[in-house]
Parts: structure tokens; sequence; C-alpha cells
């Protein structure tokens, strides 16, 4: 293991993980997260299934797939695709909104968990969020992180199609 030193923690990264135990700790660091803001966490009994937990925020169930994020600079990397093995052999594809209503991804080293709407990366391999603006100010294809953070918005609304959305609240990285 190899120590990150944020200002006034010690954070200890083991370095030899299999992606198996990355997708252990993602999706227990999520519903840990997602617990501690009132949301109320299942988990399917069998494995198998497209997405791994399910949000239940007193609107429609939301099913979530949860990814390991990982950081590149001021980018969070989450992938979006999804590899299994079938009769045929090995099968690699991306999420639809008929599989899973969202993707949420963790980043260890920032200890931070974001969620992102099925609409938002339906058929794609896999996002970039952006942690702070590009330095030349391009706006065009650039994801910005904030939005997404999993607890930044303290109010949900509800999209037409049953999907909670962030709203609301000023300054958006407001929680009160």
């Amino acid at each position: 293991m190899r120590a990150i030193c944020p200002p006034y923690e010690l954070v200890f990264v083991p370095v030899d993980l299999t992606p198996d135990q990355k997708g252990g700790i993602a999706e227990l660091a999520i519903a840990a997260k997602a617990s501690m803001l009132g949301i109320v966490v299942s988990r399917p009994m069998a494995e198998g299934s497209r997405y791994d937990l399910v949000f239940d925020m007193g609107g429609p169930l939301m099913r979530v797939q949860c990814k390991w994020a990982t950081r590149i600079g001021e980018t969070i990397n989450v992938s979006c695709r999804t590899s299994r093995r079938d009769g045929t052999g090995h099968v690699r594809s991306t999420y639809s909104a008929e599989e899973v209503d969202a993707i949420a991804a963790y980043c260890l080293p920032l200890d931070e968990c974001w969620l992102i709407p099925i609409a938002d990366v339906a058929g794609r391999k896999a996002l970039r969020l952006r942690l702070t603006p590009a330095k030349n100010n391009q706006r065009a294809g650039v994801t910005i992180a904030e939005p997404y953070r999993l607890g930044a918005i303290a109010q949900l609304e509800e999209r037409r199609h049953g999907m909670a959305e962030v709203g609301g609240s000023s300054p958006p990285g407001s929680t009160e």
C-alpha cells in the first residue's frame, strides 16, 4: 500500500486490487454514501443482473450500476462498459435505459461518488468528468463533475420519467 496525504488525513490506497475487488469496494462505498444521505439502498439477492444496487428515494426505484473510477489529473474517468462471459464467450457491451437507470462511480483517492443518469451515458464506452474547468476555457465536450457528485445538491427533483435529478439549490454545491 502507498499513502496519499490530503491536508488532514491519511488514506491508504491498495495497489494490487483485482477488478472484482475494485468493484466490491465501489459498491460498498456508493451504498454507504447513499445511505448517509438518507437514500434507502437495496441489493439484488443473486449475481448476474445488469445493476448492482437499487436506490429508493421515495419515488420509482432506481437501478444503479456501480463502477470504480480513476483520477488522472483533473479528470475522473468512468468506464461505462460491461465485460462478462456467456455461452458464446467473452461479451463486451455498454448499458441502456432498459437495463439500468444510472451509473454510480466511486473514486478511492478522492473518496467521492458520482451518480450519472443513464440518459447521459447510454451507449458510451466511458465518461470523463472534469473536477475543474478546462485551462483553455473550453466548454464544448467538457462534462463538469460537480453536478453529478452524489450528495452535492440537497434537493432532488423527479424527472418526468421517474429518474432523480439534481436541482433547486443555490449555490449548486450547497447541501443545506
